[in-house]
């Protein structure tokens, strides 16, 4: 069975998709079977990738009960895609009935098999979305950018994960916050690593030892529709994401202490 993990923060131009994509490139890289779910209304991490998400079906499709997930994935070069587009915006008037936190869940029960790692992209927002994917997750990966808002985003979410493990999913854990645009030599993003590692703990988790480097091609990996591991692989970035991987797969595999 897959191992789910949803990239979330509710501030927006964090790097979530950025994260997201390049986490299933390097993941594909490795000959893992994956899957990556756009939960975003805004698309992004299908476009990100290459697709005309405008002209296809998408994760709606799927919600609405129109179609089921494996009509709707798109195979890329970084693995398979559940896309998204606009039409999900409407999700949280549209899916208002009871059990509407275990839509999601449902609807991937099938899936599971067929892949070793589903990452889903989450919208910035704590919305009926990201609950359904905190619902489906075995963890999170919460990114940030080395800025003070971005850490009010993280510490906001806490509320959340715990209303999840209380009521729906008590084995959600938390990965760890990766820092992205990560500067050493700034001092505001040695400011932001202290407090990063304060609300960690506050979290029960740590700050990834990766920390993935400022470039410009990982604004330019998008417009090529591509992930910044595919677009630049010897770049910065797609040098950390790499090592990101590995620190995900150790820590994954790493024996259970019940601590």
């Amino acid at each position: 069975m897959s191992t789910i993990i949803a990239v979330t923060n509710q501030k927006g131009g964090v790097g979530k998709t950025t994260s997201s994509s390049a986490l299933l490139a390097a993941l594909h890289d490795k000959d893992f079977r994956v899957l990556g779910i756009d939960l975003d209304p805004q698309g992004s991490l299908g476009f990100c990738l290459g697709l005309d998400i405008e002209n296809c079906f998408t994760i709606y499709d799927v919600l609405k009960g129109n179609k089921t997930a494996a009509e709707v994935i798109v195979p890329t070069d970084c693995g398979d895609i559940l896309p998204s587009n606009i039409l999900l915006s409407g999700a949280e008037l549209e899916f208002n009935r009871p059990g509407r936190e275990f839509l999601l869940k449902q609807h991937l029960a099938d899936l599971r098999d067929n892949y070793d790692f589903i990452i889903i992209d989450t919208p910035p927002a704590l919305n009926v979305l990201t609950v359904n994917a905190y619902v489906v997750a075995d963890s999170l990966i919460i990114p940030m950018a080395p800025e003070i808002l971005s850490l009010l985003g993280v510490a906001q979410i806490r509320e959340t994960i715990d209303t999840v493990r209380r009521c729906y999913n008590s084995r959600l854990k938390v990965l760890g916050i990766l820092l992205n645009k990560f500067n050493p030599r700034l001092n505001l993003n040695q400011e932001v690593l202290e407090m990063s590692e304060q609300i960690a703990q506050q979290l029960g988790t740590r700050v990834f030892e990766s920390k993935i480097r400022a470039s410009v091609s990982v604004a330019e990996a998008p417009a090529h529709g591509e992930s910044v591991l595919t677009y630049a692989p010897r770049s910065k970035p797609a040098a950390d994401f790499q090592a990101l991987v590995d620190e995900i797969l150790e820590q994954e595999t790493a024996p259970d202490t019940g601590a």
